[in-house]
């Protein structure tokens, strides 16, 4: 199960042993293939080595975990960066739209300065103009009297 995962470092044990050379293990002056057999010695070593390779694999999914840690925290480390980019963006945005509307309140001032004035200018056009009329009649009337005086004398 583990096989892909050994070390094939020298002087380490990788499980790879073949039963002939348990069986030439000399431990506590036993000798026989029998009596190693007996005691589980064979089995013992093959589950250490099985063991080994657990840990080695163990070792290899510690150092992924750590390799996409490193990786989400870059990750979020660049998102952090761009997130900070953008508010800077947005503040600047936020700024321009002060700016605009202080300028539109400004415009919409200044145009009510200048309706005022046009209303003032309208107001006096229509005084003028009254004015206009008043003298139009005084030099109507006064030209219908020189007519009517014209007429009575040549009728005379």
């Amino acid at each position: 199960m583990f096989d892909k995962f050994k070390k094939d470092e020298g002087g380490e044990m990788t499980g790879e042993r073949s039963s002939g050379e348990y069986a030439n293990i000399k431990s506590g002056g036993i000798s026989s293939n029998e009596t190693v057999g007996e005691i589980g010695i064979v089995e013992l070593m093959d589950k250490r080595a099985k063991l080994e390779e657990a840990i080695d694999y163990v070792g290899l999914m510690i150092k992924n975990l750590k390799d996409k840690r490193t990786v989400l925290e870059k990750d979020i480390e660049e998102e952090s960066v761009d997130i900070k980019n953008l508010k800077e963006k947005l503040e600047k945005v936020s700024q321009y739209i002060e700016e605009e509307n202080r300028g539109i309140k400004e415009l919409a001032h200044k145009r009510q300065q200048v309706e005022s004035e046009a209303d003032e200018v309208g107001s006096l056009i229509n005084s003028l103009r009254d004015r206009l009329s008043g003298i139009d009649r005084i030099i109507d009337n006064e030209g219908n009297r020189v007519k009517k005086i014209k007429e009575s004398r040549e009728s005379l």
